[in-house]
């Protein structure tokens, strides 16, 4: 029996397959990564961070160990149901789509881990960047943390076999109409199971045309995860700061 999923963020982020697949993420990378985006945006001791989307809540779980009032939300019911284990009177979770408005007012909104460009219709991007606008205070920072299109294209490896906890993921990646794909097939309890990650390949560019058009400045952008100056050919990270 074989199950096909192609509306991926919306199905795969919610298997049990996908945080298996991922389970080796560097948390420790993340955490100074979040540890110099603090301190480089300098916000208040006890200010408050909308976590857009936020899986599971790997970053918002550390953000908030760090004393900030953190709110986590995500599209998938299941991540928003792990996270909410993690819950605190300054640690907060709730299912929500990125494309509107969270109506409420925060001091930085993030968008970390390439959580982007996901969307068949750039409208809903374009969206995504109004609500954040939307969801910062007059003191607040957008940071959207994307992968460097340029670089992963000259640098993608077009097929790979990976093994976590006794399943065997066969991946293949290749770029088709201006998507970065990823092809996901495995079996698991008998089954097979066929899923597919398609992220948009925007540019700098593109993000300054989505930036003007949605009346947001961009303040920096760097590209890596020390905050370091980016370079569109060997940057691996689009780190971008706007208000």
């Amino acid at each position: 029996m074989s199950k096909d999923t192609t509306q991926w963020f919306s199905s795969w982020f919610d298997t049990p397959f996908y945080h298996i697949l991922y389970k080796d993420r560097d948390d420790s990378e993340a955490q100074h990564f979040m540890d110099t985006l603090t301190e480089y945006l300098n916000l208040p001791e006890d200010g408050t961070i909308l976590d857009l989307p936020c899986g599971r809540g790997r970053h918002a779980v550390y953000l908030n160990s760090l004393g900030y009032n953190v709110t986590g939300a995500d599209l998938s019911e299941n991540s928003i149901a792990f996270a909410k284990q993690f819950e605190n009177d300054s640690l907060h979770f709730a299912v929500h789509d990125m494309c509107k408005p969270f109506s409420k007012k925060f001091d930085a909104v993030f968008n970390l881990f390439t959580s982007f460009g996901y969307f068949d219709k750039d409208e809903d991007n374009l969206n995504t960047i109004k609500a954040i606008k939307e969801d910062l205070n007059d003191f607040g920072f957008g940071v959207i943390d994307f992968m460097n299109s340029e670089f992963i294209i000259d640098n993608l490896v077009p097929e790979e076999t990976k093994t976590v906890e006794g399943i065997t993921f066969n991946l293949k990646r290749y770029v088709e109409d201006g998507y970065i794909v990823k092809d996901i097939s495995f079996s698991a309890d008998g089954e097979d199971y066929n899923f597919q990650e398609r992220v948009k390949a925007f540019s700098l560019n593109d993000f300054e045309a989505f930036f003007d058009e949605a009346g947001v400045f961009l303040l920096d952008v760097f590209g890596d995860y020390k905050l370091r100056k980016f370079s569109p050919k060997t940057s691996e990270r689009l780190v971008m700061i706007f208000k």
